[in-house]
């Protein structure tokens, strides 16, 4: 398989050389690159951007370690007409330099753009959405080189709820947040807000240490710093991943259980307050619906999310897939929406899906999130799946049901999961299958290579939002009594049709209508 290579924007390798304290996710990803050979490059039109600086000291300090990283040049003959056909209107300079980066990636100089610019990430989505998965926050980055070139055994993880008072604000998990507060102020509001108003927590530990933390609290519309006044609010107080585990996608884990407690338990509104430096946080609201609704006086800004009561209603404009990731959990069924049943072997069942593994040995790492009672609310939303079944699948937006085949441990010959499709691609070689399934994977470089995908023996990749698990799974017997399966269970997806959606989606019991 041919290493990975990455290109860095300017503020990548700012906050790599500047000469502040470099955050851990910026070091592990370098750290990761030259332990496995990674090629990490700078573009030419970097050292452009790095030139305008104002300030010669700076510059010529930036200029210096710039020189340390492998550099690719313009294509001869670009120019900025034609950048702009490709990559939309060029107002500034800098402008300039993301399209010329962006032109590098489409021409597969690199693999994959790491950059921390919310507005190139949105270029790239605009021009394709190849191209938009192919740009990578670090953290993803991070997460991408963990997964192909150290796989390990993932232990299964659970988001805990537990009251303020049970965590140690001394962890050095607040330190980030004591240095943005200002140490006085957080150790008040802590113990004044959190612990004496009891405030319920979600926690995320991994090996011990905590890694994830959201507070929350219930507001009223006369209590609460909402731009929109609902009648129920839940206010995200807190949303931090600990930076070390950012590429391990426990920030998405935690904001899928925010999703989760808004819907289920019929709040109408969901908020919180971040800085625009936060990129990726913001990138990552913004993806699930949340919007950006006002700002305070000090700068922070306020997303919110509504939250929808009966059957989401067709908007047009919106594609049935954009509906289903704005409104998550909730998903559109219309006439024109297909399903299909997904056979799914319990290797990559368990890879997928890992809390719903139950070994009959006892877990070694069961309890590892100090979690007495946890709920089971997957690892991730956005998946992809490998397979090379036959059956085209339909429009992004359709329904998927996963089968879990004959399996060893329970539950066995099952549908265990539903997903929103998102798109279906064909990968023709090891480094398509690398590409495609970047940011979002869950296969180690051997597994990748195993597939030997060629152009005449292509891999189809699935990429679809998990909405959840169904508990409990429709066993073989209940599928053959409902007309899914007929005889033996089929070994290809296959579509379900006759009204077999419906009822489905009435077994799966989702909690809202569809």
């Amino acid at each position: 398989m041919s290493q990975q290579s990455y290109l860095i924007d300017t503020n990548i390798l700012i906050g790599l050389e500047d000469q502040r304290m470099v955050q851990p996710e910026y070091s592990r990803f370098y750290s990761l690159a030259a332990k496995h050979n990674v090629h990490v490059f700078v573009h030419e039109a970097t050292r452009d951007d790095l030139l305008r600086d104002k300030d010669s000291v700076r510059r010529n300090i930036s200029l210096s370690k710039n020189a340390k990283y492998q550099s690719l040049s313009r294509r001869r003959g670009l120019t900025r007409e034609s950048l702009e056909v490709d990559f939309g209107p060029l107002k500034k300079e800098n402008d300039v330099v993301d399209a010329t980066l962006l032109h590098a990636l489409k021409i597969d100089a690199v693999d994959f753009l790491v950059t921390q610019d919310k507005g190139l990430h949105e270029r790239a989505q605009r021009h394709s959405a190849d191209l938009g998965r192919r740009v990578l926050f670090v953290g993803d980055a991070v997460d991408l080189l963990t997964q192909t070139y150290e796989p390990k055994e993932v232990p299964i993880r659970h988001v805990a709820e537990v009251e303020a008072y049970m965590i140690d604000p001394n962890d050095g998990f607040f330190d980030s947040l004591r240095d943005g507060y200002g140490g006085i102020k957080f150790n008040t509001w802590w113990k004044e807000k959190c612990v004496k108003q009891r405030r319920l927590c979600w926690v995320v530990y991994d090996n011990d240490e905590l890694a994830g933390l959201v507070v929350r609290k219930d507001e009223t519309p006369d209590e609460t710093d909402a731009v929109t006044k609902a009648r129920r609010i839940l206010k995200v107080c807190t949303f931090k991943v600990s930076p070390e585990k950012r590429g391990v996608k426990f920030g998405e884990l935690l904001l899928k259980k925010i999703l989760w407690h808004a819907q289920s338990n019929g709040y109408d509104l969901a908020y919180l307050t971040t800085y625009s430096e936060q990129t990726a946080l913001i990138n990552l609201l913004e993806y699930y619906g949340f919007y950006r609704a006002g700002a305070k006086a000090d700068g922070e800004l306020v997303y919110e999310r509504r939250f929808a009561v009966g059957k989401l209603d067709e908007i047009l404009g919106i594609s049935v897939f954009e509906a289903a990731r704005k409104n998550y959990p909730r998903f559109l069924v219309t006439d024109r929406v297909r399903a299909f049943g997904v056979p799914i072997r319990e290797a990559y069942h368990d890879t997928l899906y890992p809390d719903l593994w139950k070994p009959r040995q006892p877990d070694l790492f069961n309890g590892a999130s100090r979690a007495e009672a946890p709920n089971r609310p997957g690892n991730t939303i956005r998946k992809v799946y490998l397979c090379r079944a036959q059956s085209k699948l339909a429009d992004p937006g359709s329904v998927l049901f996963f089968y879990k085949s004959a399996s060893e441990e329970q539950p066995s010959q099952a549908v265990t999961a539903l997903g929103i499709l998102e798109e279906v691609t064909l990968a023709s070689s090891t480094k398509d299958l690398m590409q495609q399934t970047g940011g979002r994977s869950v296969y180690s470089e051997a597994e990748l290579a195993a597939w030997n995908a060629t152009g005449d023996h292509p891999v189809k990749v699935i990429n679809y939002l998990l909405v959840g698990y169904i508990d409990p799974p429709i066993g073989l017997d209940e599928l053959r009594a409902m007309g899914v399966i007929k005889g033996n269970p089929q070994q290809s997806i296959y579509e379900l049709k006759g009204g077999l959606l419906q009822k489905m989606l009435a077994r799966a019991n989702l909690g809202f209508e569809v």
